[in-house]
């Protein structure tokens, strides 16, 4: 599909925005990943994200590849819902500790994007195509990300089940899934912030947003 809509931008003298994935990138040691390292997709998933990236770059189309990561939201099924949701439900929770990310919220990568598009085609003779990081600035992992979950809902007076010292921290090996996930996934976003002129926000402070907005949709 990215090369059918690849195709049909180049014949139509259109920009292509794609969205990808930290999942091509080999997932290991514990520096950000630059848009210009080397590739190694651990997956299938990983795999088949690539070579999207890679046909829309060889098409000739104008196109800007957003590379992203743990992406959550104040609607639909995403890790801070589910984690408040179990928090709610259980005493006892257990959370992979041993991964590292930046957590987005999908309104940042749909601002940035529009943003970024915006700048293209009000820029037409620049060379802003091609591939750029979009998560939230900083680090963490899936269990700090949770636990900062748990303080807002605490700190909002949400009742939870759970007690302060319920979650725990698991390595990767102890929760298996269908797809290998990278231990590594954090991005550099030096570019994208460089090329457009942007301060993206710290993931804590996308959070802290993101919870408004869910608060405000109770």
């Amino acid at each position: 599909l990215p090369e059918r809509l690849a195709a049909y931008a180049q014949a139509h003298q259109a920009w292509l925005v794609h969205y990808s994935t930290d999942y091509v990138y080999p997932g290991e040691g514990t520096q950000a990943w630059q848009e210009g390292d080397a590739t190694k997709p651990l997956s299938v998933y990983g795999q088949s994200k690539l070579e999207g990236d890679i046909a829309i770059q060889n098409s000739g189309a104008q196109h800007l590849i957003f590379r992203t990561s743990w992406v959550y939201a104040a609607r639909g099924h995403n890790f801070m819902r589910t984690m408040l949701k179990l928090a709610q439900e259980r005493e006892q929770l257990d959370v992979v500790a041993d991964q590292v990310g930046s957590p987005t919220p999908a309104r940042l990568i749909a601002n940035v994007s529009a943003l970024a598009l915006h700048q293209t085609l009000t820029q037409p003779d620049s060379e802003l195509a091609g591939v750029y990081h979009l998560v939230a600035k900083g680090y963490t992992s899936w269990y700090d990300f949770a636990q900062a979950i748990f303080k807002l809902a605490r700190d909002s007076g949400i009742e939870l089940t759970l007690p302060a010292d319920g979650c725990q921290p698991i390595p990767s090996s102890a929760y298996p899934t269908p797809a290998q996930r990278p231990l590594n996934s954090r991005l550099s976003v030096s570019k994208l912030e460089k090329r457009f002129a942007l301060q993206l926000p710290s993931w804590q402070a996308s959070l802290q947003q993101t919870w408004q907005e869910l608060q405000a949709s109770v």
